[in-house]
């Protein structure tokens, strides 16, 4: 058999020497310095065991700071290339508009207009497909959600509440009004109904 070496046998000796000190000073203590012991001991495992909950909450803690700041950077990231795309688009139609500008004097009045619709539904289909859409609006009922009344229209042959004129287009993003369309509204034909209220009170009379 291999023998241990001299010093990991002092070691050993010495521990064991320090435990059976240890247990011979607690069979010589009072109660009182027993009790007062292992609350000394219990105070030391509870100052432990707070130590590496703190540990722990600091390292938890710049977890969550680092997922946080992560996250912000890839938000950020995907709304540049968000930006980038959409202004892709712009520029081409600000492109062809600068084309028409120069080359407007050649026009005449029927190709300049076909050029500027052709410009105003590529700039419609840029904007549609960023999900922006027009608010219907003409011959619709009113409706404050959508619409913002500016002039309420008498002696109208639409029937009251009915939007009759747009003066701005109005556009939602999805389902929401980005901006309301400034309408004027029909309140009626006053005149038909008051000739209506005065045939009934005849009738009635």
């Amino acid at each position: 058999m291999t023998e241990e070496p001299q010093e990991t046998q002092e070691e050993q000796m010495k521990a064991k020497e320090q435990e059976q000190g240890q247990e011979q000073l607690s069979e010589e203590m009072s109660p009182e310095a027993r009790r007062i012991a292992e609350l000394e001991a219990q105070l030391a495992q509870v100052r432990q065991e707070a130590a590496a909950n703190w540990d722990k909450y600091l390292r938890e803690r710049a977890e969550m700071e680092n997922f946080r700041k992560r996250q912000e950077r890839l938000s950020t990231e995907r709304m540049t290339r968000e930006k980038k795309a959409l202004f892709h688009k712009i520029l081409e139609v600000m492109d062809n508009v600068e084309r028409a500008l120069v080359y407007q004097e050649t026009m005449d009045k029927q190709a300049l207009q076909h050029t500027l619709r052709m410009l105003l539904w590529q700039l419609n289909e840029v904007l549609r497909g960023e999900g922006l859409t027009p608010v219907a609006s003409l011959g619709e009922p009113f409706n404050p959600y959508l619409h913002e009344a500016i002039e309420a229209i008498e002696n109208c042959d639409q029937p009251e509440g009915t939007v009759v004129e747009e003066v701005l287009k109005g556009y939602k993003l999805g389902d929401e009004t980005l901006r309301p369309a400034r309408v004027k509204v029909s309140s009626g034909n006053k005149g038909q109904q008051n000739q209506n209220a005065q045939n009934q009170n005849n009738f009635q009379g």
